[in-house]
């Protein structure tokens, strides 16, 4: 479903991604992991278009940003595709700290996750879809969302996300200041969601519980992918645990 080929970034002199490869296939649940700083959220953010792409990389330039390689979504090359038509096509980014539109309210927030929509009946059958996944979003429905918990707001940044009706839902370090309990309620959905039939590539810190949930795995570290597998063959390389993944 997605093939990145020798994905270059480059802001201003310092090179973020260096020459990385990865897939995903249809159906999976994929990860790319690694310590802060690895260039995890750069990778999704070209995959997605939300980064301007150049024909090639000058090193030495002034300019700020700079990417090579290839990205084919659905056997198309879509590398130069500005990002709402990445989005129309079902590659959709559930971004880093959720980012609500924190005056709108719950329901708002997820109609404008479905703003591609045209079909009313399409709109309020995904709508019933991520009540049934987020029942607490459909408690909160009239709530102005910049109130919500940061685990709610979480529910909310994926829900919104699932108004899009995704094809590969890239989603970005959800557990980022949860508490514990609220960590694992995140990772049942996103387990959940691929269940759905919805293809998901998961950037993520927390490798301990993503391992446990995954189809494979790509390690990511100072912008080089090092190491690809099975969750619980990784864990099995005690320098990759202890150098790579902080276990």
């Amino acid at each position: 479903m997605l093939e990145i080929s020798n994905l270059t970034v480059c802001y201003d002199k310092a090179m973020i991604i260096n020459d990385i490869s990865l897939r995903v296939n249809e159906g999976e649940l994929v990860s790319l992991v690694g310590p802060n700083g690895a260039g995890k959220s750069t990778t999704l953010r070209a995959i997605t278009g939300l980064v301007t792409w150049q024909k090639s990389i000058h090193r030495g330039s002034s300019d700020d940003i700079k990417l090579q390689g290839t990205v084919e979504f659905m056997g198309k090359r879509i590398e130069r595709t500005p990002a709402h038509q990445i989005a129309a096509m079902g590659l959709i980014h559930c971004p880093e700290r959720r980012r609500p539109f924190r005056e709108m309210s719950v329901l708002e927030n997820l109609k404008a996750g479905a703003y591609l929509l045209k079909s009313k009946k399409e709109i309020e059958d995904n709508l019933r879809q991520v009540y049934e996944l987020f029942p607490r979003l459909k408690e909160r429905s009239h709530q102005v969302s910049g109130t919500l918990s940061g685990g709610e707001q979480q529910m909310l940044a994926i829900g919104r996300a699932l108004m899009s009706n995704p094809k590969l839902l890239c989603i970005d370090e959800p557990s980022t200041g949860l508490a514990p309990i609220m960590r694992s309620e995140v990772f049942r959905k996103i387990k959940r969601i691929k269940e759905m039939g919805i293809t998901v590539l998961l950037v993520e810190q927390e490798v301990s519980t993503v391992f446990t949930m995954t189809d494979r795995n790509y390690v990511l570290s100072s912008g080089k992918i090092i190491a690809e597998g099975k969750g619980e063959e990784l864990l099995k390389d005690e320098v990759l645990r202890k150098t790579y993944l902080g276990l």
